[in-house]
């Protein structure tokens, strides 16, 4: 005699395997956001920078200015989305 298996029990259930379509919506909009932040970070900053640089004339806070909008975007994104 064989064992009695769950009621639930379904052989051809994938048991939540799939994602549904909010899932695949809030993937969307996660990776928007994602992008938008690596976009808008080295913008802004650069942006300060060559204001600076125009304020100045010492041609190095652009690139300064990029890498710290793009450090600061990478460290959001671990905040928000990288700790578990």
């Amino acid at each position: 005699m064989s064992p009695e298996r769950p009621s639930a029990y379904s052989p051809h259930s994938d048991d939540g395997a799939r994602s549904g379509p909010s899932d695949s919506f809030q993937a969307d909009a996660m990776g928007s956001t994602v992008i938008a932040y690596l976009v808008t970070g080295p913008l802004v900053f650069g942006g300060l920078g060559w204001l600076i640089t125009r304020w100045t004339d010492i041609t190095l806070f652009i690139p300064v200015g990029m890498l710290a909008g793009m450090a600061l975007s990478l460290y959001t994104i671990w905040l928000r989305y990288g700790r578990t």
